[in-house]
């Protein structure tokens, strides 16, 4: 069982690396989470309209945020998250999820640690910034 999480502010979750994104990733994300939009997965479609070619679904490098939250956070510990879609991550990019404490916070007579979540790309760019709640011990 996982211990509950009790940082500091400025400490930082271990990063979580995925990636490179294939186009089979894309495939497989878009039948599990039923979003069958062809702009991620029919890279003629995408072109006609404009894009360089195919893309990941937000949601996808959503749902690698959230992993980066459960790996070291005990998921009833979370106690919101939300994140901003920033910028398109393109077919093969590696995401690089970071979380780091801003600050620890009162909230309801509980313990709360303020974490900035973001996901890069591998040249830097951010494509997903958040914010997530976390309640302490």
């Amino acid at each position: 069982m996982m211990e509950r999480w009790n940082p500091a502010i400025g400490d930082t979750l271990p990063e979580v690396e995925r990636g490179p994104i294939s186009r089979g990733t894309l495939a497989l994300f878009a039948g599990a989470s039923n979003d069958h939009v062809l702009l991620h997965i029919d890279s003629d479609y995408a072109k006609a309209a404009g894009m360089p070619d195919v893309f990941a679904q937000g949601m996808l490098v959503m749902a690698y945020l959230g992993h980066l939250l459960t790996s070291t956070i005990r998921q009833e510990d979370i106690v919101s998250w939300k994140v901003r879609f920033v910028a398109i991550t393109p077919v093969h990019a590696t995401v690089r999820c970071s979380g780091v404490v801003r600050d620890i916070v009162g909230r309801g007579g509980e313990r709360c640690a303020v974490l900035d979540i973001a996901a890069r790309i591998g040249d830097g760019r951010i494509v997903l910034s958040g914010e997530a709640l976390i309640a302490l011990p």
